[in-house]
């Protein structure tokens, strides 16, 4: 097994999760087969009670195990499933350690960080990089670790440690450190400077860890004078210094490691030449022109209560992007504060009440994603009545399926106080109730997670049409709470149709409104399992259905299928102007190239 680190240093939220994902995607298209570990220093033990404010999205896996949204990033790019285990806290090696001393497997000795966490923290590294990721049998040839936060971080320094120690115990030939940092570039003086890469570089060094490349992040490529300077002072060969400059969109990333020879400095440093091929990057290259030259407009209103933080809904955002290309349309975000378009706001502040409902009505499609807590649940109940009385496409994810039962139960119903018994615990009409098996007293890892499958009860309904007219489908769930099956005749009595629901018959997991020209709501989260050259069924429905392509689509039979992207042969099958200037900005560890509008925010992110 070959080992490809990938650390960080002067600031965080450079981007070192887009570059291990296009790290391990290049080699993949060496031929290697590849998997991946990201590493949280934090003390949680997985990222399931963090605040969406704090951290971004909860990204789920397969197994139901609650990752950092990182690990999205390498699914996504290297079209693996990984598992909780590829997601290292320290919370989790210290449990493991202290579970062990409990049992009384150290045989009395003094547990310390050196070696018994370190040592620990090697083990679990060997361990995961042999679970195979991509559905073959065997293990990986190379494993991508990223490791999370900045070189010098206090909490880092035992993992720091253990990869010095480990880099050494596997030797030179089978481990390659790539070395994240920011050249900025002072407006005063106008030149690249080199000294943040050169301090952080001296302090990885101090530490016991040598890089064997460079990646300069900057607004421009690197100037050959300040590439001779970094590998004068980092000790690291020109040849392997590469730059991440700003680009339309993080599929370009790759593209920039290829063109500038990074997979040939790894594959030296992993000793793989001679073993592995060029890379073949024809697919993924023409998608991503296809992506920078759209530029029919589809814009999709995001209703939702932590806008502030756009990682919140990284997946969601994938997930629009993947579609929206796949529909050849360029998608523009229109960001809907939910508590903004309700009538309290109309008094307290008309001018975000006003703007909240010009960007709701001035869109193609509402989306309104998952969510925990009452905020704005009422905005988004306006949101889903919007968008059923004026016939707008509507897609609503986990609390957003959860509303739209609550809206129609009350307006079709006439059901005034239905509600969920998570925001009214005493309501008369609880539409939607707690799952009999969750927890009210822990929080993490208590809810419905992972991966479940959902059957089509209605044949020819839209869902089944999207995902291939499958007579059933395996998505992910985060959820505590779900629609009272008790009430399901009443609703399905007034036209609303319960198509998608688990093995028993009785967990509802999409509904549908069958006079409504595209009206889903699904109690899972299919956001997690969009890949750019497969985007998600029900998000290419609300794409396709948001700029008139649904009868299209559902005709066209690539319905649950890989979608071509716009790619016949490796080239772009049509020829639009690239419109606009675009650039990526970093934003707590991921890129994003979504064109994002709302809130006072007009930049891409």
């Amino acid at each position: 097994m070959k080992y490809v680190l990938v650390t960080g240093g002067v600031v965080s939220g450079l981007g070192k999760g887009v570059t291990a994902s296009s790290i391990g995607l290049l080699l993949k298209a060496c031929g290697l087969r590849v998997t991946s570990i990201k590493i949280d220093p934090y003390l949680n033990t997985d990222a399931g009670t963090m605040s969406p404010f704090e951290h971004g999205e909860v990204f789920v896996l397969d197994d139901g195990g609650e990752v950092d949204l990182d690990l999205g990033n390498y699914e996504r790019f290297l079209d693996i499933k990984l598992t909780r285990d590829n997601n290292i806290t320290t919370g989790k090696i210290y449990q493991y350690v202290i579970d062990k001393e409990r049992r009384g497997d150290y045989l009395g000795k003094t547990v310390q960080v050196v070696p018994h966490i370190t040592d620990a923290i090697q083990e679990w590294i060997e361990r995961v990089a042999m679970i195979p990721v991509d559905g073959k049998e065997g293990h990986a040839d190379v494993c991508v670790i990223e490791l999370g936060g900045t070189i010098g971080d206090i909490e880092s320094m035992p993992f720091i440690e253990a990869l010095g120690q480990f880099s050494y115990r596997v030797g030179p030939g089978n481990f390659c450190l790539v070395h994240v940092s920011l050249v900025p570039v002072l407006n005063v003086v106008g030149e690249q400077k080199t000294k943040p890469t050169q301090h952080s570089v001296r302090g990885l060094r101090g530490l016991g860890l040598t890089p064997n490349i460079l990646a300069c992040r900057s607004t421009k490529a690197l100037d050959d004078n300040v590439k001779g300077k970094l590998s004068q002072f980092c000790h690291v060969p020109a040849e392997n210094i590469v730059t991440l400059y700003d680009v339309p969109n993080i599929w370009h990333v790759p593209l920039l490691l290829r063109d500038q020879k990074a997979h040939e400095a790894i594959l030296k440093a992993l000793n793989f030449q001679g073993v592995a091929r060029e890379p073949d990057l024809i697919e993924w290259t023409a998608r991503t022109k296809v992506c920078d030259m759209l530029h029919d407009l589809v814009k999709i209103a995001m209703v939702g209560k932590y806008i502030e933080l756009k990682d919140s809904y990284l997946s969601v955002l994938k997930a629009l992007l993947h579609a929206s290309v796949g529909c050849r349309k360029k998608l523009v975000v229109e960001w809907v504060e939910a508590g903004h378009l309700e009538e309290i706001t109309a008094k307290e502040d008309p001018d975000a009440y006003k703007a909240a409902w010009n960007r709701l009505k001035g869109s193609d499609g509402v989306l309104v994603p998952g969510g925990f807590g009452d905020r704005g649940v009422q905005g988004k109940i306006l949101a889903a009545k919007y968008a059923r009385e004026n016939k707008v496409p509507f897609l609503g994810i986990c609390l957003g399926m959860q509303i739209a039962v609550i809206e129609y139960a009350r307006s079709v119903l006439g059901l005034e106080n239905a509600n969920s018994t998570e925001f009214d615990p005493e309501t008369s009409n609880p539409c939607v109730i707690f799952m009999p098996e969750g927890s009210k007293t822990h929080m993490g890892g208590t809810m419905r997670l992972g991966s479940r499958r959902t059957y089509f009860k209605v044949p020819y309904c839209k869902s089944a049409k999207l995902y291939g007219n499958a007579s059933f489908v395996d998505e992910r769930h985060r959820h505590r709470y779900e629609v009272n099956p008790d009430m399901i005749s009443k609703f399905e009595a007034a036209g609303l149709s319960f198509v998608g629901r688990d093995e028993s018959g009785s967990r509802m997991e999409i509904v549908e409104l069958p006079s409504h020209p595209y009206f889903i709501g699904a109690q899972f989260h299919p956001e997690f399992k969009s890949r750019p050259g497969n985007p998600s069924a029900l998000f290419s429905g609300l794409i396709a259905a948001s700029c008139g392509q649904l009868d299209s689509l559902l005709k066209s039979g690539h319905v649950g299928k890989p979608m071509a992207n716009g790619i016949s042969n490796g080239k772009a099958t049509f020829k639009a102007q690239q419109n606009g200037n675009h650039h990526f900005k970093a934003s707590n560890g991921s890129l994003n190239g979504v064109h994002c509008n709302g809130n006072g925010n007009g930049v891409h992110h």
